[in-house]
């Protein structure tokens, strides 16, 4: 399979990045399972963008560096800020139906939720993910340059001796594709530029409102291939999942707070004001570790999101997705409070870009919550992710154009087909699915919401042990798509914990008891492979200014 660009992932950032650049040659748009199975399709809750009279870009810039704990590149976070309203007209333009207000100066109904001063959450009432994908699918399949490849999943990058233009690092290697495997054939697939639009590693946790294809694909093909990865210990917990034991993923939006939600204990006492000002307003890691203090200090299974005040026709209309899921498991949100807990939600590090998407590798792009752009720093502000992934998608086709000329006339060199070797057939399941477990244990269980020093070394420990047994599995037989995927939660859990011990503070969303203050020097952990070799360094990097 051969392509001027090889996109892997199928969520906003990928869908977005394809149409633009297929005005500039062929894509092709791979993902692991069917086209609709990504993280966007989940978001409930909107696109953080200003359009409202009395909101300004220095409020929104104000909140999201706020909300980034000192880590925010504060020249990104401006740049995305201020291209929001032009990436959400061109939404609007391929048909996606945020909900309209003609009361509103913007024209839109606009949502508040935890860390924003202002109401500019653009929605379609909670299924904000579901109607952009759906929009963004439609122009796909439609369009005559893009191929989209479903249920094929990437096994690694393949990389060749060289460098592109356009690209200023690069350390005498480049990006020509992947390997793709489908079925049980794995197979080169060629291209001139390879973006990864993979998503998160939420299913590192046990508990997580991720997908299950959220396994941290392209973070670790990246990494093995050589690009940087920053600041791993910055995973968000969504302060409100449902608790129902026939759930295991489905989100409270952060919006039911920003409508008036309280969080409450079992005796139906709210305990907010214990922690923050703002209250239930507050920000995800501060609610997060506020529910997680009461959870361990009651014993209880979970607290309670009471938003009954508001009335029935009111939470039917603004967030039908979340009454109806209720409602079919007997809470009816209108009459009793929501049961909830938290869970994985968001991976705040990622493939280190620059203002393109650009990786440390020629002819890698990064985009969306595979990527550390600079913009979310130590926790992610509420629905700021949807907006970096349109604006990232538009600067990096605008790169790619302005280069393309060069970049198309690069030659894309002939590959080693996969080989197998004396690779033997996996006979015996469990041992993938005892690993994935044990793994999903020890990340909860040591590497969760509050850390310490102990914990982490423990983790650390067990980690390394099963790292090595599933990377002796995984040259010993033939792999399959549970085993790429299994071999990639390894690396990624093994590069979270010690990303964690790196950092002797406490800062955003990693909280160490052992030290509870933040450091005054603002650096960021950098992952980086070793030359010639498999094992990896960890430094930390002062924060550029």
């Amino acid at each position: 399979m051969e392509s001027d660009f090889l996109i892997i992932g199928s969520g906003i950032a990928g869908l977005s990045c394809a149409l633009k650049c297929a005005e500039l040659g062929s894509v092709v748009v791979v993902t692991k399972k069917r086209d609709i199975d990504t993280a966007t399709n989940l978001a409930q809750g909107g696109v953080a963008v200003v359009l409202e009279e009395g909101d300004s870009v220095e409020s929104h810039v104000g909140d999201t560096l706020s909300s980034g704990a000192g880590l925010c590149d504060e020249a990104i976070v401006r740049m995305v800020v201020e291209n929001g309203p032009d990436r959400i007209a061109e939404l609007v333009e391929m048909g996606v139906g945020f909900v309209k207000d003609e009361k509103s100066s913007s024209g839109y109904s606009l949502g508040k939720e935890g860390g924003h001063s202002h109401r500019r959450v653009v929605h379609a009432y909670d299924l904000t993910g579901r109607e952009i994908e759906r929009a963004l699918l439609d122009n796909v399949r439609k369009h005559s340059r893009i191929e989209l490849v479903e249920e094929q999943i990437a096994v690694d990058l393949l990389m060749v001796d060289g460098t592109l233009p356009g690209w200023t690092a690069g350390g005498g290697q480049r990006c020509v594709g992947a390997y793709v495997m489908a079925e049980e054939n794995i197979v080169a697939c060629r291209a001139k530029v390879t973006i990864l639009c993979s998503g998160g590693v939420g299913k590192v946790y046990l508990y997580t409102s991720n997908p299950d294809i959220a396994t941290g694909d392209g973070m670790a093909m990246a990494f093995r291939a050589g690009a940087e990865l920053s600041n791993m210990e910055f995973v968000q917990f969504h302060p409100t999942c449902l608790h129902h034991s026939q759930e295991k993923n489905f989100l409270i939006s952060e919006a039911v707070r920003g409508e008036g939600g309280i969080l409450k204990d079992a005796d139906a006492i709210p305990f907010m004001e214990k922690y923050d000002k703002r209250k239930d307003l507050a920000t995800r890691d501060t609610v997060a570790r506020a529910i997680d203090k009461e959870l361990k200090e009651s014993g209880a299974d979970c607290v309670y999101l009471d938003i009954t005040h508001r009335s029935k026709a009111f939470l039917k209309e603004r967030f039908p997705t979340i009454y109806n899921r209720c409602l079919s498991r007997g809470i009816d949100i209108s009459q009793e409070p929501i049961p909830v807990v938290p869970a994985a939600h968001y991976m705040c590090g990622g493939v280190k870009t620059d203002s393109n998407g650009c990786t440390s590798l020629p002819g890698l792009i990064a985009l969306g919550e595979t990527a550390s752009t600079g913009l979310h720093g130590g926790n992610r502000l509420a629905s700021n992710s949807l907006l970096e992934a349109v604006v990232f998608a538009d600067n990096a086709a605008r790169f790619c154009k302005k280069w393309w000329l060069e970049i198309k006339k690069s030659e894309t060199p002939d590959v080693d087909e996969w080989h197998s070797g004396d690779a033997m057939d996996l006979q015996e399941e469990i041992l993938i699915n005892h690993n994935w477990d044990a793994i999903r244990r020890v990340m909860w269980n040591y590497v969760g919401i509050v850390r310490s020093v102990k914990r982490l070394d423990l983790a650390k420990v067990r980690m390394e042990a099963i790292f090595k047994e599933i990377d002796q599995h995984y040259h010993d037989y033939h792999i399959t798509p549970n085993m790429v995927e299994l071999r990639n939660i390894a690396l990624i859990s093994l590069i979270i914990i010690q990303s964690a011990q790196k950092r002797k503070e406490s800062r955003g969303l990693h909280y160490l008891v052992d030290y509870p203050q933040m450091n005054k020097e603002i650096e960021q952990t950098v992952f980086k492979r070793k030359k010639g070799g498999r094992k990896w360094e960890i430094e930390m990097v002062k924060r550029e200014q």
